[in-house]
């Protein structure tokens, strides 16, 4: 399958509070943002997700992270969330948000992982942590993969390695602390959102 946003870049808001999510996935969705990760190790995760998907969802593919347990997935399909990203391949879970019709993007690091993610029922892949692999890594399990399965490099990927991932056979990213660190100012949100909306449309050029 295809990716389902315009832009496939996801962004992960590690560590963000309810009455901070707002403002900072308003404005990565005004930078060019298409898909907002949640990750379930943040602080009111539930209430985050389901406001993010009531104000954002038209505009958005809105879902959680750090997706560990069947159970999580079946709160998150009541809540909305449309997207599950996990950091490890874990079948039962992946099967379970599949039944509840949600993008999955499983972590997984070797090619054994990777196939048993995509038996699973998972549409999309996530390389971590990517920088310790290196795009060569990806380049050489790409070689492997169903040509039609999106692949995210996700971990370390900065707006400067960008272009050197996507160019290894990735449609784009996961981006989690070059992109929003707990805490940060709307500013720093700003500002680091567009980087990489700049560093993705170089790339794609």
């Amino acid at each position: 399958m295809s990716w389902p946003t315009k832009t496939p870049l996801i962004a992960i808001l590690r560590g963000i509070k309810p009455e901070e999510a707002k403002a900072h996935v308003g404005a990565l969705i005004a930078a060019g943002f298409d898909a907002i990760e949640i990750p379930l190790n943040s602080p009111g995760w539930q209430q985050s997700i389901a406001e993010m998907v009531q104000l954002f969802g038209d505009r958005a593919l809105i879902g959680a992270g750090t997706v560990l347990h069947p159970d999580n997935v079946d709160h998150l399909a009541t809540i909305g969330s449309k997207l599950v990203v996990t950091p490890n391949t874990d079948s039962d879970v992946i099967r379970r948000a599949v039944a509840h019709n949600m993008i999955v993007a499983a972590g997984c690091a070797t090619a054994s992982e990777a196939f048993t993610a995509l038996k699973a029922g998972a549409q999309t892949l996530k390389i971590f942590p990517s920088s310790a692999f290196g795009p060569d890594y990806i380049k050489a399990l790409k070689a492997v993969l169903p040509p039609e399965v999106p692949v995210f490099a996700v971990g370390g990927v900065t707006p400067e390695n960008l272009k050197d991932f996507m160019m290894a056979g990735c449609i784009g990213a996961g981006l989690g602390g070059d992109l929003y660190r707990a805490g940060q100012p709307l500013s720093r949100t700003q500002e680091k959102a567009e980087a990489f909306i700049r560093a993705y449309q170089e790339a794609v050029r």
